[in-house]
Formats: structure tokens, sequence, C-alpha cells
């Protein structure tokens, strides 16, 4: 595989921006940029672990509703009319 030097990476670019714009190449830029150093973090575990986490706090409305009764698995028995 050959190596890829300034020339290859300026006509990259160069469609890149052909292709974007100029008026949307700093917001792709910008989420590039979010986006790699999310993945970073994900990799070297600086962005938080699940376990430091607080655990999730019950919502008070949802704590104090009645739960609704599921239906059977058995079906009905519905009378048979014989007309």
């Amino acid at each position: 595989m050959p190596a890829i030097g300034p020339l290859e990476i300026g006509v990259v670019l160069l469609i890149v921006l052909l292709i974007v714009g100029p008026k949307k190449l700093p917001g792709l830029g910008r989420n590039l940029g979010t986006g790699m150093r999310e993945f970073k973090d994900s990799i070297t575990s600086r962005g938080g672990d699940d376990s430091d986490a607080e655990p999730a706090k019950i919502d008070a409305a949802a704590a104090d509703s009645t739960p609704v009764a599921e239906p059977s698995a058995a079906p009905e028995k519905q009378p048979r009319g014989d007309a």
C-alpha cells in the first residue's frame, strides 16, 4: 500500500470541500472532533464509568401509580349461541 503524502491529503480535502460546501465545513469539523474525543474517552475510560454513577432515582409519580393488571394468557370462556 503506498504512503499517503501531502498531495493526496490535499486532493481529499478539496473533494470534501466541493461536496460539503464552505458554509457547512466548520460544523462538520466540529462534529468530527467531538466524535473523536468521545471515542478516545470511551477507550481510555476517562468519560466516567457506570459503576461510579449514582443509581437512578425513581420518579415520585411513577412510584405512586398502581400497577395495571396484565391480561391472562388463557382465553376467556364465552357462551356459545346455539341458534
